[in-house]
C-alpha cells in the first residue's frame, strides 16, 4: 500500500502542474516500479531539456480508468437498469495496488471518478441492494467494513491510504441493521465487537468535545493538517485566501471532508466563502444523532446477552446525548434543529437538512417534528426534491442541489411518527426528477438541481458524476 507523500517531490510537482483533470487522478495512479527507483529516475530526468512531465508519468504509472463510462442503459426500464448496474459497480477483492487498500470481499463503488468504496455512501447503496435481493453484496460490504475496523480501529473515508487520517459519518451500525432486517436480529451479536470499537474511535481524542455544562458531544476532525492529496491544488488555493494559519484551514477542510458534506456553507463562518471554513468549531446535529443510534444498538446488544450492566451503561450514554442534542441543537423560537458552535457558545444560523436526523432517529418530540416539517415544506421542498441548505454558494452541498441520502433521511424522518403529505410530495418530486434525467441521459446522477429541474446540478471541486451508487439505492428504496 502506497502512501502518496512518499512520492514527493514528484507528487507535488505533478499536482501543481495541472497536467491531469483533477488532483485525485494522479493519487489513484499506480507506479510501475519501486518508489525509490522512481524518485531517483525523476531526479535524473526532470532537468533535461526534452523532459515532459506528463509523458514521464504516463511511462512510469498505470493511470486510472473509469470502469462505468462505457456502460449503456440500452433504453431499459429504470429498475432493470439499476438492477443490472450493480454488477457494473461491483469490484472484486483486491491485491494491494498503489494507494488502494485491499478488501477481502466484493464491494460496490459509487461510480465516475470514485473508484473505491466510500463509507457513508455504502449504507444508502445497501438500501437498494436490499430491494434488488442482493443480500450477498450487502453481507460482503458489511464484512469489508468490519475488516477495516479490525485493521485500523475505524472505517476510513474510503479504501485509499490517503483517507487513513479520517472517517465519514458513522453509518456502520445502520448497515448492520439492514442486514438484521434480512437475516434476523441475531446478526447484531456478530458485529458487536466492531460497533463497539468504532464507537471508541469516535469517543477518544479530538472528535469528542466536553461542553461548558459538562455534556459530551462530537465533531468532525482529521488527524492531519496538510492539503488533502486528492485535492492538493484546491486546498492550497483556499488556504492562500486567508491570513489564518494554513494548518488550521487544512484541518477544517479535512474535517468537512469527514462530514461527507464537502463542501457546504454549513461549515463557513460567513456562510458564503470557503476560506472562512471552521468545521472543527461546530457540533453537527446529524453526527450526534448517528452516535445516539450507535449507543442504542450497543445497549440492545448487551441486554440481549443478559449483560445488564453494559446495557444500562450505553443506555445512559444515549439518554445523556439525546438530552444534550435537545439542549444545544433545538431552537424553540425557530422551530428547527441547528448545529452548535463550540467557541461562540451559540447555535449556527444555517438552516440545513441535517435538522431531519433527529426525526429519523426518533430523538425529536412529535411537536418538534411538526415544526420541522413546516419549515421543510416552506423553505426546502422544491419541484425536484429538497435542497440541502438555503444558501446558493456554488458549493455542491448547498442550494440548488439535492442529494439522495438527504432525501431518504428527510422522507423517513417526516414519516417516522405519522404519514406526511410533505414527505409524499418530496418522494414524488425526487423520483420524478430521477426518472426524467434517466429518460434524457440514460444515467443516474450523484446529485441533482432540485430547484430548476431543467438544469443538471453543479458546484464543488469536480463535475457531476454518473453511476451512481447511493442515488440508485435510494431510488429503489423509495420506489418499493
Amino acid at each position: 500500500m502506497l502512501h502518496i507523500e512518499t512520492l514527493s517531490p514528484l507528487y507535488e510537482d505533478v499536482q501543481l502542474s495541472g497536467i491531469f483533470p483533477d488532483s485525485k487522478y494522479f493519487v489513484d495512479a499506480v507506479p510501475k516500479i519501486e518508489v525509490n527507483l522512481l524518485l531517483d529516475l525523476y531526479a535524473q530526468e526532470k532537468n533535461k531539456t526534452e523532459f515532459v512531465l506528463k509523458q514521464f508519468v504516463s511511462n512510469h504509472f498505470n493511470l486510472p480508468t473509469e470502469h462505468t463510462s462505457e456502460y449503456e442503459s440500452a433504453n431499459k426500464p429504470i429498475k432493470d437498469h439499476l438492477n443490472d448496474l450493480w454488477n457494473e459497480l461491483t469490484r472484486q477483492p483486491d491485491e494491494a495496488s498503489g494507494t488502494l487498500i485491499p478488501l477481502p470481499h466484493p464491494y460496490i463503488v459509487p461510480g465516475g471518478r470514485f473508484r473505491e468504496i466510500y463509507y457513508w455512501d455504502s449504507y444508502f447503496t445497501m438500501l437498494g441492494l436490499k430491494e434488488s435481493g442482493r443480500v450477498d453484496l450487502i453481507e460482503n460490504m458489511v464484512n469489508n467494513f468490519a475488516y477495516l475496523i479490525d485493521t485500523f480501529g475505524f472505517i476510513p473515508n474510503g479504501n485509499r491510504s490517503y483517507y487513513l487520517s479520517r472517517s465519514q459519518p458513522p453509518f456502520f451500525a445502520l448497515m448492520v441493521s439492514v442486514l438484521m432486517d434480512v437475516k434476523g436480529a441475531h446478526i447484531l451479536q456478530t458485529y458487536l465487537p466492531q460497533i463497539e470499537k468504532e464507537y471508541a474511535f469516535w469517543m477518544n481524542g479530538n472528535r469528542c468535545v466536553k461542553l461548558y455544562n459538562g455534556s459530551v458531544l462530537n465533531r468532525y476532525w482529521d488527524e492531519k493538517d496538510t492539503p488533502r492529496p486528492e485535492a492538493f491544488v484546491e486546498d492550497t488555493h483556499i488556504a492562500a485566501q486567508t491570513n489564518r494559519p494554513k494548518s488550521e484551514v487544512y484541518r477544517d477542510i479535512r474535517a468537512a471532508a469527514e462530514s461527507g458534506w464537502d463542501f457546504s456553507s454549513r461549515w463557513f463562518a460567513d456562510g458564503e466563502n470557503m476560506h472562512t471554513i471552521e468545521t472543527t468549531q461546530i457540533i453537527p446535529v446529524d453526527l450526534n444523532c448517528l452516535l445516539c443510534f450507535m449507543e442504542v444498538m450497543l445497549s440492545s446488544a448487551y441486554f440481549n446477552q443478559n449483560n445488564s450492566d453494559k446495557g444500562k451503561e450505553y443506555l445512559k450514554k444515549y439518554e445523556q446525548r439525546k438530552k444534550a442534542i435537545q439542549h444545544f441543537c433545538w431552537n424553540e423560537e425557530a422551530g428547527f434543529f441547528f448545529d452548535y458552535h463550540i467557541n461562540n457558545r451559540t447555535q449556527t444560523a444555517h438552516y440545513t437538512l441535517a435538522a431531519t436526523f433527529p426525526l429519523f432517529f426518533n430523538i425529536a418530540t412529535p411537536e418538534q417534528s411538526d415544526a420541522v416539517e413546516k419549515i421543510i415544506a416552506e423553505k426546502f421542498l422544491q419541484s425536484g426534491g429538497c435542497i440541502t441548505t438555503l444558501n446558493n454558494t456554488k458549493q455542491q452541498w448547498d442550494a440548488p442541489n439535492g442529494w439522495a441520502p438527504l432525501q431518504w433521511i428527510t422522507y423517513k424522518g417526516l414519516t417516522a411518527i405519522r404519514p406526511s403529505k410533505v414527505a409524499e410530495q418530496l418522494r414524488s418530486n425526487w423520483l420524478s426528477l430521477n426518472e426524467k434525467t434517466y429518460a434524457l441521459t440514460g444515467k443516474m446522477m450523484e446529485k441533482y438541481n432540485v430547484a430548476d429541474i431543467t438544469i443538471l446540478a453543479g458546484g464543488g471541486e469536480y463535475p457531476n458524476q454518473d453511476g451512481f451508487g447511493w442515488t440508485n439505492g435510494v431510488y429503489l428504496a423509495l420506489n418499493c
